[in-house]
């Protein structure tokens, strides 16, 4: 590989959905940008959606990844918050799919394990070894922070030699 790949993280949410870009060449990985697009708690549902859309439609216009990863969506008990996350986790894959954009999926204990080597861990957690990975990023927000982990995560993912057959297949 000659060329840096720009990858986008997104940590769906309806209140708050995070995202952030780093490149990777090789082994290297550099911090581009990341932040947190929100949507108005006293708007309606659909309103908030499409701010969610236009927010994550803006920075995937401005910054131009070459491909997306986003969080899968974990199961509480309160049915309609789950429904809620899996509506915003919607519009977190459709963003970069219109964009023409790869989109990957990974559970959170696979981007836990690929940034702070366990499966489970907090948010505080995920904070320190984002930084540590990239010393020079900086975020508003956890949830960025968490995109910027779950892009991190995607830079491991496709250096291996099953993600390469698979997107060699797809291609």
């Amino acid at each position: 590989m000659t060329e840096a790949i720009r990858i986008i993280g997104i940590d769906p949410g309806l209140r708050r959905t995070g995202w952030g870009v780093v490149e990777s060449l090789g082994n290297s990985l550099r911090f581009i940008a990341a932040g947190t697009v929100r949507s108005d708690e006293k708007m309606s549902l659909a309103t908030r959606l499409c701010q969610l859309h236009d927010g994550l439609s803006d920075v995937i216009h401005s910054l131009m990844p070459h491909e997306a990863a986003v969080e899968a969506t974990f199961v509480n008990r309160d049915a309609a918050a789950t429904l809620k996350l899996g509506q915003a986790r919607g519009i977190a894959m459709l963003v970069p799919a219109l964009a023409g954009l790869a989109v990957a999926e990974y559970a959170p204990n696979a981007v836990k394990k690929a940034v702070i080597g366990v499966g489970h861990g907090d948010k505080k957690q995920i904070v320190m070894m984002v930084k540590v990975l990239m010393p020079k990023a900086s975020f508003d927000t956890e949830d960025a922070a968490d995109a910027l982990a779950i892009a991190i995560c995607h830079t491991h993912h496709r250096q291996s030699p099953a993600y390469r057959l698979r997107a060699e297949l797809a291609g």
